[in-house]
C-alpha cells in the first residue's frame, strides 16, 4: 500500500495534454512534443511514400511529411474541413505534423486518473496507446508519439523529407 506522501506526489503530478478529435473519439498527446497547431494547408503529394503519409508541407523554410493520424490508427479517411488541423510535433528528433479532425483543448491532468488501456482495446493499434485518462464526463485515449511510428517506419519518413 503507498504511503501518504507517495500517494500526494502521485496526484500532485500533473499531465499537460492537447487534446484532439479523430471520428469521435478524444485523443491526448503529451504537449511537450507539441510544437506548433496550424489550420490546414495545403499537401504536396509524394511519390511512393507510406501508406499513412499524406505528404510534405513547407514550414517556414523546412520540408515536413505529414502523417493522416486516421489512416495511421486504422480509421476511415475523411474530407478535410474548417476544424481539419495539423498538429506539429518532434518525435525521435524528427518534426512531423499530424492531421487530425479537430483541437479541442489544451488539458492539466493529474496522473492519478489515468490508467493503462485494456487488455483488449477494439479498432486501434494498441501499441501506441500510452494510457486512459478518466475525466468525470468523459475518456481521452494518450497516445505515445514515440510508438507510434515503428522504426522502418521512422526511416521512411526519413526517405519523405
Amino acid at each position: 500500500m503507498p504511503s501518504i506522501e507517495d500517494q500526494k506526489k502521485e496526484s500532485s503530478e500533473l499531465l499537460q495534454l492537447v487534446s484532439f478529435m479523430i471520428d469521435k473519439e478524444e485523443f491526448g498527446v503529451n504537449i511537450l512534443y507539441v510544437q506548433e497547431i496550424n489550420r490546414m494547408f495545403q499537401i504536396t503529394k509524394v511519390p511512393n511514400a507510406p501508406y499513412f503519409v499524406d505528404g510534405v508541407v513547407n514550414l517556414r523554410g523546412r520540408v515536413i511529411p505529414v502523417i493522416d493520424l486516421r489512416t495511421k490508427l486504422g480509421i476511415e479517411r475523411k474530407e478535410h474541413d474548417k476544424n481539419t488541423r495539423i498538429v506539429v510535433v518532434e518525435v525521435a528528433g524528427k518534426t512531423v505534423g499530424f492531421i487530425v479532425d479537430a483541437v479541442k483543448e489544451v488539458l492539466r491532468i493529474p496522473t492519478s486518473i489515468t490508467e493503462a488501456p485494456p487488455e483488449i482495446v477494439t479498432g486501434i493499434n494498441s501499441e501506441f496507446i500510452m494510457a486512459v485518462a478518466k475525466l468525470e464526463d468523459r475518456l481521452i485515449t494518450l497516445i505515445d508519439l514515440e510508438k507510434i511510428l515503428s522504426g522502418n517506419e521512422k526511416q521512411k519518413l526519413k526517405e519523405v523529407a
